[in-house]
């Protein structure tokens, strides 16, 4: 059976309510989960230097991959109503969600190559400081009440 198009029905849409996927826009916020643990990570670099190489085991993965990768109870049905979302909701998260690994992963390769605790430290305050709020726009996006403006949130 092909996965639904267009307006869903209310037991569908209780199916994915049950689940934690958003009806209205597909999307669930367990994959937010993804990049606070990265921002848990950063967080504590300042105080304790050494978190920094627990930082870097972290791994971007897609909204799919971590799905896959994770215990998540419905991930097929998760992974199923991402695919079938609304292209500009999907668009306007996937945005929030490539600029957020982006960072991250620029951060990363930052790290790895800075040679003292100060600098890591400062990477990765300046780091949270600029995830945090996408990641805050993305649950607005996943909850479908928010704009997606990634340029605002990074020009503050």
């Amino acid at each position: 059976m092909p996965p639904p198009t267009g307006p869903i029905d209310e037991a569908r849409a209780e199916q994915l309510r049950a689940a934690n996927i958003n009806p209205r826009t597909g999307l669930a916020t367990d994959y937010l989960n993804h990049f606070n643990e990265a921002i848990m990570l950063l967080e504590m670099v300042p105080d304790m230097p050494e978190c920094a190489e627990d930082f870097l085991t972290w791994t971007p993965l897609s909204y799919a991959e971590h799905f896959w990768a994770s215990n998540f109870k419905a991930r097929d049905l998760a992974i199923e109503a991402y695919e079938c979302a609304d292209p500009k909701v999907r668009a306007d998260f996937d945005n929030l969600t490539a600029t957020m690994t982006s960072i991250l992963t620029a951060v990363g390769k930052a790290m790895r190559e800075a040679q003292q605790d100060k600098t890591r430290a400062t990477l990765a305050e300046q780091a949270t400081a600029w995830v945090k709020p996408l990641v805050a726009l993305a649950g607005g996006v996943i909850n479908g009440n928010a704009d997606s403006n990634v340029e605002a949130v990074m020009s503050n």
